[in-house]
């Protein structure tokens, strides 16, 4: 595998794909993409942040399609084909994440519809994480 689109936010382990976070060790807030410093957490004083592997199925909370290609800097495939995207929540950590859904279409998706992660190209071939059926 090549790297990642944005190296330190997920992993490719055996074929399997894990986005990365971190959480307090004090109140056990969880952060994704993972943070350094201080617990953001207004009440909380934890300063340990260490790092987690993220649940890897959760559930749709929105989703759409991009029809249009973004401008640059962008690079899209040419011809663009658009892309489906979900904001899946993670009910273990209590937060949501966006990303593209993979062989799916909005068609295909509902809200409370499980997802899994998996991971795949951008348009320009580096890997990223991406949503997709269990």
């Amino acid at each position: 595998m090549t790297a990642p689109v944005i190296d330190g936010w997920f992993t490719v382990d055996d074929g399997t794909a894990h986005l990365l976070g971190t959480r307090c060790s004090d109140c056990r807030t969880v952060y994704f993409p993972p943070q350094t410093g201080l617990c953001r957490n207004p009440h909380c004083d934890g300063e340990d942040l260490t790092g987690t592997r993220l649940s890897r199925r959760g559930t749709v909370w929105s989703y759409t399609n991009a029809c249009y290609p973004p401008p640059a800097p962008f690079v899209t495939a040419e011809p663009y084909v658009p892309v489906t995207l979900a904001a899946v929540e993670l009910a273990e950590e209590g937060i949501v994440v966006l990303g593209q859904v993979k062989d799916l279409t909005v068609e295909d998706l509902h809200v409370g519809m499980e997802l899994e992660l998996t991971w795949g190209p951008l348009a320009d071939g580096p890997p990223v994480w991406m949503w997709g059926r269990p």
